[in-house]
Parts: structure tokens; sequence; C-alpha cells
């Protein structure tokens, strides 16, 4: 395998829909029949792959299908794709969490991965415990584990619970010590899955300069999977995009990023970036008439224009969300005195900017709603404009997040 740590060939992973293990009785006998006479599982030969939009067809769906690659040692490798293309399952087979139904995956060394919240764990077991049976496992001795243990219990920063069960511990301190052991164990192989996103900003942007530090300095190879594309492309060179189970394109990050977006946001994005409302109703009180979305290379401006027909005491509020449905900013002009929206008879048109460096890669919506002050809604847009990042900001400086807004010039239309 010369300078390979890892090699993928030929996997796949099949499930039978609705079922625990392989399904009935008759299709275990089948597959035993089959064994016993030296020929192919039957029911390798059938299944669908794993579309979530489409409805099954068939009882057995293919989690993975066919996946070869190989990973060189020192590579620092993301791995991303919608869910269920299969990114968990391909690590869970790496990690022998679960068989592959057909394939070998060859890997070097030891293997440590951080899958998911209290992966490894004994809930019974103090902190402490818990550090030594997870280096065992790996093969290492007491002497070797206790070496490492000050420097593991201070980057998890939760030695006031390092003697406390670990089933009394949050999610978030399950992952900062799970991270802490996987990483500072010197494995040769670390594997991390979606977890990180459970620990808040400061303990993720520690984690990926650790993971930085371990395969430059340790020589060591790293898998990420995260749907957090900003920290893909500050850890990784490399990416596999996985869709319905298979290999997409294997390549460099921030190629392979601007693809996964074209594939699964350009179609929603077109025609998305400005709204003109045709047919109006003289019987709304308040009324959006336009809203456009105006990108540059450093800010996102937004600008809408409303009718006011009769002054009910209306909120205005804007919201912007990213794919995942989380909520990146709200304006809402009760309590935003930078961004005042006029309510006096008329037609008005109010602009703001908000700065690209605190949006990370991703795909966002913007939403507009007009309600009067017990919520009632006189006009409502969800998802109404759509806009996508695509290059990464320094946006691991956490504290440039947060809904930060630059009002810019803002008019009033006469009647």
């Amino acid at each position: 395998m010369s300078n390979i740590a890892i090699e993928f060939e030929n996997i796949s992973k099949q499930y039978r829909l609705g079922t625990i293990g392989t399904g009935t009785i008759s299709h275990d006998l089948n597959r035993w029949w089959h064994l016993v006479r030296g020929k192919e599982d039957p029911y390798l030969k059938i299944g669908e792959v794993n579309d979530r939009s489409s409805k099954a067809t068939s009882d057995y769906v293919w989690a993975l299908k066919d996946i070869s690659f190989k990973v060189e040692q020192g590579d620092v490798l993301g791995i991303i794709g919608k869910n269920g293309a299969g990114k968990s399952t391909l690590l869970k087979i790496l990690s022998r969490v679960t068989t592959p139904s057909t394939g070998v995956i060859r890997a070097k060394g030891r293997i440590a991965s951080l899958l998911e919240v209290g992966t490894g764990f004994h809930g019974e077991l103090t902190g402490r415990e818990n550090i030594y049976m997870n280096g065992a496992i790996l093969g290492m001795t007491k002497n070797e584990i206790t070496r490492k243990l000050d420097e593991i219990v201070a980057f998890s920063g939760i030695e006031k619970y390092i003697d406390t069960p670990v089933k009394r511990y949050s999610s978030g301190m399950t992952v900062r010590l799970g991270f802490a052991i996987a990483a500072h164990l010197e494995p040769e192989i670390l594997v991390v899955d979606e977890v990180l996103a459970v620990g808040d900003a400061e303990f993720q942007k520690k984690a990926i300069g650790k993971m930085k530090d371990v395969s430059q300095s340790g020589g060591r190879t790293v898998l990420f999977v995260s749907h957090n594309m900003s920290a893909i492309q500050s850890l990784t060179s490399k990416c596999v995009f996985l869709k319905d189970g298979m290999v997409n394109r294997i390549g460099p990050t921030e190629k392979i990023i601007k693809l996964y977006f074209e594939d699964n946001f350009s179609d929603s994005l077109e025609n998305k970036l400005s709204f003109i409302k045709e047919d109006l109703d003289e019987n709304k009180p308040i009324e959006l008439l336009t809203a456009k979305i105006i990108q540059s290379a450093h800010s996102i401006e937004v600008m809408i224009e409303y009718v006011v027909r009769e002054v009910v005491g209306s909120v205005v509020a804007i919201k912007i969300i990213n794919t995942e449905e989380v909520s990146i900013l709200t304006i809402i002009d009760t309590d935003n005195e930078n961004i005042p929206f006029r309510k006096e008879v008329g037609r008005h048109s109010v602009r703001f900017q908000i700065p690209q460096d605190i949006l990370t890669p991703n795909t966002f919506f913007m939403t507009v709603s007009f309600s009067d002050m017990k919520s009632e809604r006189f006009d409502f847009y969800e998802k109404l404009l759509s806009f996508s990042i695509t290059e990464y900001n320094d946006i691991l400086d956490s504290e440039k997040r947060g809904g930060i807004i630059r009002p810019s010039e803002q008019y009033v239309i006469t009647p």
C-alpha cells in the first residue's frame, strides 16, 4: 500500500427497508443456501439507490454502492453530501461498527473514531476511567495513557467533572471529552463525524485547530464529515462528494464544495434573487411590492418595497435562514432602530446590507412578514428569495456571527 493509509475497494452496504437485521426467515435461509453452495448472495443483485426524495419501489436499498478511493497518509479528507448520502455509514464501516455488504477496506494503523455523542463511552465509568478504557482499546499501555492524561483533561475543559460518571455529562461535555481522547491518544487515523456541531463555537475552533496539528505535525490521517462547509474548507484540502450512496466527485475542497452547492441548490436559486408582486390585494392594510437581493464581493444588499394603505400598528420582520433551517439574521422594526420601516400611508422602500463575513458557505432563504402587534399576519412570504455563499471568509471567528447589520440609504417613494 506504500504511502496509502486507507483504501476503499468496491464498498457497498445494503439494508432492507422497514426491518432490523436481514429481514425474513425465508430470506435468511435463501442467503444461507446460496452461501453453502458457494454462490453469490441473491439479494445483492437487487435494490435501489438511496434517494430519500423518491418513493421506494424495492424492499432493499443501497446505503452505499461501489465506493472506491484511496487516502494517502497525512491527508485531511473531507466527506460531504446531503443527509442520507451515506457519509456516516462509510465511517461506521471504516471504524468496524458495521460490516460492508460487499467490498473491503484496507487501513494502516490504529483508528480512533468520534461518530456519535457517547460513542465508546461507558456511562457508569467516570471520565478518567473512560480515558484509560479507550486507550486500552487502542492498544496503549497504562503508562502511555497516564502520560497523556493531563493533556487530554486540559484540552477537554471539563477537569471539574473528570471523576464524575459520564452518564451525568451533557452532550457538549461528552463530545469535548470524546474528541480530546480521540485526538490525543496518537491514532494513525482520526475519524470525526458531525458530532463537533454539538460543541460551542469556541470548542469547534479549538478542535479544528487540533485536527490541523494532528495531520501537519504528526503526519496522521484525518477523515472529517460535516455539513459546515466553512469548517470543511478551513481544515481539508481534498473532498469526497457522496450522493445517493455513491461517489459523485473527488477533488480539491474548493472545487468540490462549489459542485456540491451547484448540484443541490442551483435550480432553486434561479429567479429567486428578485420578486415583483403582480396581483395586489387592495384590502390588505400593508403589502409587499418588490424584493431584491444584490450580491457583491463583500456584502449582500437587501432591498424591499412595500405599500401602507392603512396605519394599523404593523410589525415588519425579515428573517434569513440557511438550508438547515437555522436562523442567521432576524430584523424586526420594533427593536431595530438602525433600520426603521416607515408606517405612514404611502409607498416605502428600505435597503440594508448583510456583511458577507458573517455568513458561512451555504444557501440562505429570506422570509418577509407584515403583521400586527398580536402577530396576526397581513402579508407573509416564506423563503421568498434565496442566495448562496460558496467562498470561505474567516467565518470561524464566531464573534463576527450573530446578525450584525450595516444600514445603508433608506428612502421613501411618494404615493
